[in-house]
């Protein structure tokens, strides 16, 4: 179909370094996945895009300062640069902890950008315009934006000019008129010309000591003159700390409660770095987490708190923040040695004089002084806008019929915005006119780096064709009309339609945020939804959901009934849909009901209620137990929800179930960052910890996380099963009394978390030393005879047959083997009564009889009985049988083939 270009809307996008090209590759693929076209002009003086003050060096020995894991262009695919590092160059090592080049990324966000052109096909035109804009003025509904040359005219502007120029208002009027003074490392050849001398002296002074500082002393020291010397000048003295040896994770505050006036926020940070550094031993964590909340805690600081920051503590704060690799600080560190390398504090350039065989004589305020062929300026972006002397954003500033297009936030450091939508001095932030990354700082601090601005970049894409080129919509009564109508009806947190009043919205949206964070109280605010709506059936069919799917308090025949009563009333297809699901899950939720949840899902992928009990999780027990199947319903609902912090966390639990675990973590992680409180990222890191035999560090990140972000979480006792086994593989087996009595003894859990996290655990620990261990007989009283006796899942049956025998119950076993023989599955018959006689036997102490069934019976189980670490315990159950049968080199042989969890 002919794309009809005169309904196209231009995007004119100012600046063309990393930050403008990113929100040219969102636009090209949303638009390609919209079918929507557009054209986009890029104002960018440069050659090439994608490169940028930040990223335009040509020497490889200039690299990133953020691991290769941390640097991909889609936040939806975190392993994205990683995958396209080791396509490159296939005999190239790609390690997602790798410190490649500046130079590299520029070249990756290039091919990225050609490769978005060229699948959005002739729906999306980019032009490249190598001129500077010098004005930006509206038009009618649109803007202009002239350069020396012309006007251009668009329906939006993307402001993207980066970082600020260097500033240098520190050098007294003798260094700035000298020619042996540089300005700008980064301008085209300054580094080149000092190379190159040879007539002046040698050494060279710098002045700045951070990341600025270090790429210039690789360069200057790299080739040529081996006499060279540097010596560096700064106010603190301080170098950029270095990354860790190998990857940490980032240990994520709970800040909803911190006090944010400066005095208060600097003893609540101190007190989370001195409690992470004395759990990991490492500061890294504790800042890595804290940079999550950053963005959070600047918004609720008043101006003059903030003015106090950038005063007192941002400097500290940019030393551990901005670390460089550990290759770079090797070389730093061989320069010193070799005194090359010398760090001053204190003193300032107080005054230069010209020698007569070029160079100067530099002269501190502390009246030292120094001959040297050249001082090279490394102190960084000036910090107020208003002093750049750039004329788009001086345009922007000054009023134009009384009103300037911008205003400055916090200390000038940038534009005052809407979600990056300016903010005109009259308050309005109607004008189409956006920014992001460096000229938000005033208004977020953290936002200068590839992880914020890449996820801006999205979000921006986003905004722009929703309000240029939106997608039609459904009205109340069901007709399909422009995407410019005013919408009829409040959305859910997925932007689906509700039928319902913005108040019940409001709470029912507020619970299904819950249920997506593995958050404990979504049925409250789901009865709160209908306590304001009693007609609202989506509302009640959710609760009967939770009822029954996840043994929340709720009576689900009753909510049921009022969700069938509702849908009559008022609703939608889709809430019809839904409706309908959960009446058939609750009276066939193995066939009819299975079958029809996931066509709901098919004709609604947006529906994250409906996914969530889809999925297999720590909430939900899903609609398969077979792992394939769940992991392509996972892996197909990518075009629905992109890097939806929700979705990320289900695709990392999804990989790490694949055994792909750097993935996996990256995923995780890149969840994390969005919404620390993501139960299920959580779980993924978790398993992804364990599976790796990262004990130590896995349980200490995970008590952090319980007791901090994850205070209101759910399913509290899975998470502390986790830390057991973690403890257990630790061997340390006071830790596991102290948290089993603590969090998974009775009656702290009940049902099927006592079945398949308390008993389980007793009896693994029984497996590594049975003295002296709590009974296992109120474990099963608050599981109930329902669930040991008759269950209904293979799933369930399995560790029941596992809680029995940490009871040593053979007269148990015995019945839910005839429970097992009279099902109609598969499964039941087979594995699950091959478990029951295996398990009696080894209660019985007939340890040849139990192992071989066990052997058989193991490499079954992948699509009935959980989790890898789930599934360990039958593993550890047959090593166990051979050891006690005396076939320790078999045992032995085992562990060997065993993925390397842990040590044994």
């Amino acid at each position: 179909m002919a794309v009809d270009r005169a309904a196209r809307p231009t995007i004119l996008i100012v600046g063309g370094g990393v930050a403008g090209t990113l929100v040219t590759v969102h636009l090209a693929r949303l638009a390609a996945r919209r079918s929507t076209g557009v054209d986009i002009v890029v104002l960018e003086p440069s050659d090439l895009l994608g490169r940028g003050v930040a990223f335009g060096t040509p020497e490889d020995r200039h690299l990133l300062n953020v691991p290769a894991s941390g640097m991909t262009a889609l936040p939806e695919e975190p392993g994205h640069f990683v995958a396209w590092r080791a396509e490159d160059d296939p005999d190239r090592p790609s390690l997602p902890y790798d410190f490649t080049s500046r130079r590299e990324f520029s070249r990756y966000v290039r091919e990225l950008l050609s490769e978005s052109l060229a699948t959005a096909g002739g729906q999306v035109s980019l032009r490249h315009v190598q001129q500077q804009a010098l004005r930006v003025r509206r038009s009618g509904a649109g803007a202009e934006v002239s350069t020396a040359r012309r006007t251009y005219r668009a329906d939006a502007v993307v402001v993207a000019t980066g970082l600020p120029a260097a500033g240098w208002d520190w050098a007294p009027e003798t260094l700035r008129s000298s020619p042996f003074f540089v300005p700008d490392p980064w301008a085209p050849g300054a580094l080149d010309v000092i190379r190159r001398d040879r007539s002046g002296p040698a050494p060279v002074l710098v002045v700045g000591a951070g990341l600025t500082m270090v790429d210039v002393a690789l360069s200057l020291t790299g080739e040529g003159r081996d006499d060279r010397a540097l010596h560096v000048v700064s106010r603190s003295g301080r170098l950029p700390r270095t990354h860790a040896r190998s990857p940490k994770l980032a240990t994520i505050p709970d800040v909803s409660d911190w006090d944010t006036g400066i005095e208060e926020l600097r003893k609540r940070v101190h007190r989370h770095f001195s409690e992470v550094v004395r759990s990991s031993g490492d500061w890294r964590p504790a800042l890595d987490g804290l940079r999550v909340q950053v963005q959070n805690l600047w918004s609720r600081m008043s101006d003059a708190d903030r003015l106090a920051f950038l005063r007192e503590d941002a400097g500290y704060w940019n030393v551990l923040r901005h670390r460089m690799p550990l290759a770079s600080s090797d070389k730093l560190n061989q320069l010193r040695a070799q005194g090359r390398l010398h760090l001053h504090s204190g003193a300032t350039v107080a005054g230069a004089q010209p020698l007569s065989r070029g160079g100067l004589r530099v002269t501190m305020t502390d009246g030292s002084t120094h001959e040297v062929g050249w001082v090279v300026n490394c102190t960084g972006p000036r910090t107020d806008i208003r002093e750049l002397g750039n004329p788009l954003l001086d345009d922007l500033l000054k009023p134009v019929h009384g009103v300037a297009a911008a205003t400055v936030s916090t200390g000038g450091m940038g534009l005052r915005t809407v979600n990056g939508r300016l903010i005109d001095s009259a308050g309005s932030p109607e004008a189409p006119i956006w920014t992001l990354g460096a000229l938000r700082r005033g208004e977020l601090w953290e936002t200068t780096a590839v992880p914020e601005i890449r996820v801006q970049a999205r979000e921006l894409a986003t905004t722009l064709l929703d309000t240029l080129a939106p997608l039609p919509r459904r009205l109340a009564d069901g007709r399909i009309v422009s995407g410019h109508h005013p919408i009829a009806r409040p959305r859910d947190l997925l932007g689906l339609p509700l039928s319902t009043t913005a108040e019940s919205a409001a709470s029912f949206n507020a619970g299904l945020e819950r249920v997506m964070r593995l958050q404990a109280g979504a049925e409250d605010l789901l009865r709160e939804a209908v306590e304001h709506d009693p007609d609202f059936a989506l509302a009640h069919a959710a609760l009967a959901m939770l009822g029954h799917e996840a043994g929340a308090h709720a009576d689900v025949r009753a909510s049921l009934a009022e969700a069938q009563r509702a849908i009559t009333v008022r609703g939608d297809d889709r809430e019809r849909s839904f409706v309908d699901v959960i009446e058939r899950r609750v009276n066939d939720v193995r066939n009819s009901g299975a079958q029809a949840l996931i066509a709901h899902i098919a004709a609604y992928p947006r529906d994250a209620l409906a996914v969530s009990a889809a999925v297999p999780t720590i909430a939900f027990s899903g609609v398969t137990d077979l792992q394939q199947e769940a992991w392509a319903l996972v892996e197909g609902l990518a075009p629905a929800y992109g890097d939806h912090w929700w979705y990320i966390s289900l695709l990392a639990f999804t990989r790490q179930e694949q055994s792909r675990f750097e993935e996996a973590a990256l995923l995780a992680e890149s969840a994390l960052a969005c919404e620390p409180s993501s139960g299920h990222a959580v779980h993924a890191q978790t398993h992804v910890n364990y599976e790796t035999g990262q004990h130590e560090e896995g349980r200490v990140w995970l008590d952090h996380w319980v007791t901090e972000t994850g205070r209101s979480a759910g399913y509290r006792a899975h998470f502390a099963w986790h830390a057991a086994l973690h403890e257990l593989a630790l061997g340390d087996l006071d830790a596991v009394r102290r948290r089993y009595e603590t969090h998974l003894a009775p009656p702290a859990v009940t049902g099927v978390r006592a079945l398949i996290d308390s008993a389980s655990l007793l009896w693994r620990w029984r497996l590594v030393d049975d003295r002296d261990l709590p009974p296992a007989g109120p474990v099963l009283e608050a599981i109930g005879e329902g669930l040991l006796k008759t269950p209904q899942t293979p799933f369930i049956a399995l560790y029941a047959a596992i809680a029995l025998t940490a009871a040593d119950d053979v007269a148990g076993l015995a019945q839910l083997r005839q429970h097992a023989l009279g099902s109609s599955e598969a499964s039941m018959h087979t594995l699950v009564v091959a478990a029951c006689e295996a398990l009696t036997a080894v209660v019985e102490r007939r340890w040849a009889d139990a192992a071989p069934i066990l052997e058989d019976l193991y490499p079954r189980l992948d699509h009935i009985a959980g989790s890898a670490a789930q599934r360990e315990v039958f593993h550890d159950t047959l090593i166990h049988c051979l050891r006690q049968d005396g076939h320790d080199v078999l045992a032995d042989e085992l562990l060997a083939a065993r993925p390397a969890r842990r040590p044994c």
